[in-house]
């Protein structure tokens, strides 16, 4: 499998987040010598300087939320297991103060938030249609952009619809994308989870088949 077409924008959008969770940076044009998928995954772990374990992270994230639960919302463990579904937890009215007070407690933001389906094809839809208006009558279609652009901006910010729906998925997404904070040991790191979780991160993010994701996938 080749990932050579690739919106280039889009993989450094990645790259960026796989910083920010893993606690590394790269220097300008320092995956210049790497080819394919297997080579990505080692040089990134590669970059992590800190202790090798062997504990489960997604485990860890787990009860770290699971307090986090407690303590916000006042409750108990027992109502807060991997199946139990975030809408039970997080209704509707005043999702954004609950979803606040756990990041507070939590000391990260989840990124929990989107806005509804309906309200993200419309804007799509209209996004689409402003640029073949372009074509026509320049005018309505950069209006017609603008109205589109600052529809998504205003989406974003005021979207109450849950992006995963289980205390378990929300766990997986905290490993992700806030993997040492994540951990109870935030100076430790499973190098063998590493591996899975960029796979993970492809698959997700650039819409890839994550069976395809072999150590051999070209990447140029």
């Amino acid at each position: 499998m080749e990932l050579k077409d690739l919106d280039s924008e889009d993989i450094e959008d990645l790259l960026i987040k796989v910083e920010d969770s893993f606690g590394i940076r790269f220097a300008d044009n320092e995956l210049g010598h790497v080819r394919t998928f297997g080579e990505l995954c080692d040089h990134i772990k590669d970059k992590i300087h800190l202790q090798k374990v062997e504990d489960c992270t997604s485990q860890q994230a787990f009860y770290k939320l699971r307090l986090a639960f407690c303590n916000a919302l006042q409750i108990g463990k027992e109502e807060v297991t991997p199946n139990t579904f975030l809408f039970d937890l997080l209704p509707s009215p005043y999702r954004r103060t609950k979803i606040a007070s756990l990041e507070e407690n939590l000391g990260f933001k989840l990124s929990l938030l989107r806005p509804h389906y309906f309200i993200t094809s419309t804007i799509a839809i209209l996004a689409i249609a402003s640029l073949v208006g372009l074509f026509f009558n320049w005018t309505v279609g950069l209006a017609g952009l603008a109205i589109a652009i600052g529809g998504g901006w205003l989406a974003n910010k005021i979207g109450e619809e849950l992006k995963v729906d289980t205390v378990g998925q929300l766990a997986d997404k905290i490993t992700q994308e806030n993997y040492l904070k994540a951990r109870r040991n935030p100076s430790t790191f499973n190098e063998k989870e590493i591996n899975e979780l960029l796979k993970d991160w492809f698959s997700n993010h650039l819409k890839l088949d994550k069976s395809k994701l072999s150590r051999e996938a070209k990447l140029i």
